[in-house]
């Protein structure tokens, strides 16, 4: 007969039992519906993140409800976050959605918007740093190839041999890659006009300067030779971003990788002098594709979109270590922030 005043022994309480429960009582409502590793992204706020994902699985859902849950927590103000992606549309859906889970308060985030939208706003606080006023104009494609033509012209190169629309695609590319006129290799130029490609770079970045004017690749390249050349400047944004996040970032642009690395270095760097002329010659030699590269002490966790699994749908988030690089072949050194500067995240199609 058993001992009434034994005990039967206590199940051990299953995952999802009443801690659990309690858990996400007690969670803020824009963090329902997330998935666990999609919940353990938006909270790792102590540390580099990575999103790679494909299109619909939800990585700018998850890089909105981090902001969200930054602004919840006091961790920065809004005007103390970065967040940057591609598009104008992708920056008013990211608004939409930050709105409707903190409300009036996305209207104060004033650096939420596109590279080249923020990039301008940059400019205009400090035009004259780079040659301009703050009422510069900036040119579009026919504006761009007119001003060629005239180059051209001013050259003596025949334009049916030479187009001008050939010779604007060369400068927008080296202007991607964060190259100068002074920065460009000769034999990179010896393929338009006979090796003439760079004095007509320097030609043409020079009438802009005349007309007070610069083109779309320039809202970054100004950026970049802005803080190159202007430490107090950069420091002022390192010191005012507490939080970086980009969605949509683009593996092949290298302007747009400096640019980042720049901000999110520790405002108590040295001078950025491995970004100088003689480490800008060419994408292979800013990229360090490889993924065992990290640092010790970054941590990983696999995310699943709506549909669960490791199919295409699937992104995986990892805290980056400060020396980090991407896993994709071809893509530069994501972020080189300082250990100390947490608050980087990105979304990178997969």
């Amino acid at each position: 007969m058993p001992d009434p005043l034994k005990q039967a022994p206590t199940a051990p309480l299953a995952p999802g039992g009443i801690a659990a429960r309690a858990r996400a009582a007690a969670a803020p409502p824009y963090l329902a519906g997330l998935n666990p590793e999609q919940r353990e992204a938006v909270e790792a706020l102590d540390g580099p993140v990575l999103v790679l994902a494909g299109a619909g699985t939800g990585k700018t859902r998850v890089l909105t409800t981090r902001i969200a849950h930054i602004l919840s927590l006091g961790r920065a103000r809004p005007a103390e976050i970065l967040a940057v992606t591609f598009t104008n549309k992708a920056a008013r859906e990211m608004k939409r959605r930050i709105g409707e889970m903190v409300g009036e308060t996305v209207e104060g985030m004033p650096w939420l918007g596109t590279f080249h939208a923020i990039g301008v706003k940059i400019l205009r606080r400090h035009a004259e740093l780079v040659g301009l006023k703050t009422n510069f104009t900036i040119l579009d494609t026919d504006d761009q190839i007119r001003l060629m033509k005239q180059l051209l012209e001013a050259e003596n190169i025949d334009e049916k041999r030479w187009p001008a629309r050939v010779l604007a695609g060369i400068i927008d590319g080296w202007k991607n890659r964060g190259l100068l006129p002074d920065q460009v290799k000769r034999g990179e130029a010896a393929a338009f006009a006979d090796g003439r490609g760079i004095k007509l770079y320097a030609a043409y970045q020079a009438r802009l300067k005349t007309l007070n004017a610069v083109d779309f690749g320039d809202l970054l390249l100004e950026n970049i030779r802005l803080f190159r050349e202007h430490a107090e400047v950069l420091r002022q944004y390192q010191q005012r971003f507490r939080f970086i996040l980009v969605d949509e970032y683009q593996d092949t642009n290298v302007a747009q990788y400096l640019w980042l690395r720049l901000l999110g270095q520790s405002s108590s760097s040295p001078p950025p002098t491995e970004v100088g002329p003689a480490r800008l010659r060419s994408l292979d030699e800013v990229a360090e594709p490889s993924l065992e590269r990290g640092s010790a002490g970054g941590r990983s966790a696999r995310v699943s979109g709506p549909g669960g699994g490791d199919s295409a749908s699937t992104y995986a988030a990892s805290p980056l270590p400060p020396a980090s690089v991407s896993p994709h072949p071809g893509l530069p050194s994501a972020v080189r922030p300082s250990p100390s500067r947490g608050g980087w995240l990105q979304a990178v199609p997969s």
